[in-house]
């Protein structure tokens, strides 16, 4: 697919996807909601693809919801309209459920502001990194509306109720220190070239596991969030005892037994 919101690159098993609403300040329109979509389902199915950094081209992680775009397609205010209005924004409404439901691990590397829209992309996210200069602000409530892209959903199961509420109600900015505080953030670094170094080191730490089985972790994370203890221990015998049939599996046991660092393959 041919982008123009988003640039991506991969190299050595790393993808890294750029917001590219550069002008914009990467402001959340129904083009680049639905390039997220198309981009993180192409990296879901690229085997060479083992772990995914999102990051911000823009001189700002993101500004929100492109209320201009939002206002140009929303039409005229009859009952029909609305009621149509979850179909016609339906890539807005689901495009940070592509990130959550893409089987490799995604880190987010946020820089300056991260707002309402792009609050909601990052704790899509497995992990989130900030520099020191990043705020971060649920904004929908002082804009009358309500978080409607999965935030609301995901977020208490990172910072729990009271701070998810108290960003929810307040919609002012969290530093990045009050992030790193309430858990929002793994860690907070003093620039962009530190924090995207830091971003890589994660990366290569995740790749020292064998990829198929951290996507089915993170597969077994999500789905246990929803379910009894026993239905989530069920499905991960399920994938333990696939995953023993695996390339990587043997490699892993050989490497032990050889005392060697294991070659993984996702096979």
């Amino acid at each position: 697919m041919d982008y123009k919101c988003i640039e991506l690159k991969t190299e050595n098993h790393v993808a890294t996807v750029g917001l590219n609403r550069v002008d914009a300040l990467n402001a959340f329109s129904y083009q680049m909601a639905t390039e997220i979509i198309a981009v993180f389902n192409e990296l879901n199915e690229n085997s060479d693809v083992w772990v995914i950094i999102l990051k911000s081209n823009a001189r700002m992680f993101s500004v929100g919801l492109d209320l201009k775009d939002a206002m140009a397609r929303s039409g005229e205010r009859t009952a029909k309209n609305m009621l149509n209005t979850p179909v016609h924004d339906k890539n807005m409404l689901e495009c940070c459920n592509a990130l959550e439901e893409c089987k490799k691990p995604i880190i987010a590397a946020v820089h300056n502001k991260c707002v309402g829209a792009g609050l909601d992309t990052i704790v899509a996210c497995d992990f989130r990194l900030c520099t020191e200069d990043a705020s971060f602000s649920l904004r929908e409530a002082r804009v009358g509306m309500v978080a409607d892209m999965g935030v609301l959903q995901r977020l208490p199961f990172i910072v729990g109720q009271m701070y998810t509420r108290q960003m929810a109600y307040t919609g002012r900015f969290f530093s990045s220190a009050e992030a790193e505080k309430m858990g929002l953030v793994l860690a907070v670094y003093p620039d962009q070239d530190t924090m995207l170094a830091a971003a890589h080191k994660l990366a290569s730490e995740i790749m020292e596991s064998a990829p198929l089985a951290v996507q089915n972790t993170k597969e077994v994370l999500n789905y246990s969030r929803f379910v009894p203890i026993k239905e989530g221990m069920s499905m991960a015998a399920h994938k333990t005892m696939l995953l023993a049939l695996s390339d990587d599996c043997t490699e892993a046991m050989m490497a032990f037994m050889e005392k060697r660092p294991p070659k993984f393959k996702a096979s």
